[in-house]
């Protein structure tokens, strides 16, 4: 089992034979997205390029409507993966190879090799209470090798610490969560964070004691508040730096490993 941070939400998760791309973006530094007030503006290319990574067995999307999460070449890659797991209404929009999974179904991916994985989607609120008619539905999801409950894999998609997320960790003790951070903050929707601080990262770790955390969506967005620098801090001073896996670009790092 292994990671990749390709920038920004999109990571290479190699588990079971099969390779699954979280949300992927892949236009170069300086893309604009939105309209005027709220426009986002990409501050970093990716790691590699959309070909680099192929095959792709599957892409877990947290969701498709804003561009750090699904920009111009991520939409289009979209459809050279084999299957497209994301949100019911993302899904409608998308169509094709896209599946909608509301929390906690479940769906299986079966590899070549004849070795499976079972993902299922889990909640995720992208901001603080009331907000999702404005920010729209997010999932996050459990990648579970068969017969091997022990080495799940947690994605949280956008979402801030809240009880769904409490909830995933009642109900599933994984090894791993790679963890959507950045504490995004787009002003004029309000001075709160869209995605997790500090503070929400440490309380998931505290909610997932046994888990490696391995944190994306930090970097490559002018959106974003707080970076891996601020994460290793925070971990330090709570005691909790063995938790924490900071992650290079382009760099495969093997994952449940202390």
């Amino acid at each position: 089992m292994r990671i990749t941070l390709i920038g920004g939400p999109t990571a290479l998760l190699e588990i079971g034979g099969l390779r699954i791309l979280t949300d992927p973006t892949f236009d170069p530094i300086g893309g604009e997205y939105g309209r005027w007030p709220i426009v986002l503006r990409k501050t970093a290319s990716p790691a590699c390029a959309p070909k680099d990574l192929q095959p792709i067995d599957a892409i877990l999307l947290s969701h498709d409507q804003h561009a750090d999460n699904l920009d111009t070449s991520g939409r289009a890659f979209l459809f050279q993966a084999r299957t497209v797991f994301t949100t019911p209404v993302a899904a409608k929009r998308l169509g094709s190879n896209a599946t909608g999974l509301s929390p906690w179904q479940s769906a299986t991916l079966t590899a070549a090799n004849g070795s499976a994985i079972e993902i299922t989607a889990t909640p995720a609120r992208h901001g603080p209470p009331g907000i999702e008619p404005v920010t729209g539905d997010v999932t996050g999801f459990i990648v579970t090798p068969a017969g091997k409950p022990e080495e799940a894999v947690y994605i949280t998609g956008d979402t801030v610490w809240y009880d769904g997320v409490a909830e995933v960790a009642r109900r599933y003790p994984v090894r791993s969560v790679v963890l959507f951070a950045g504490a995004a903050c787009v002003k004029l929707r309000g001075p709160f964070h869209l995605t997790m601080n500090t503070k929400d990262a440490i309380a998931t770790a505290h909610a997932f004691p046994q888990a490696q955390i391995y944190p994306v969506h930090h970097q490559g967005w002018e959106h974003f508040t707080e970076n891996q620098q601020d994460l290793v801090a925070a971990f330090a001073e709570a005691g909790l730096s063995g938790q924490l896996r900071p992650l290079e670009l382009g760099v495969p790092v093997e994952m449940g490993c202390d």
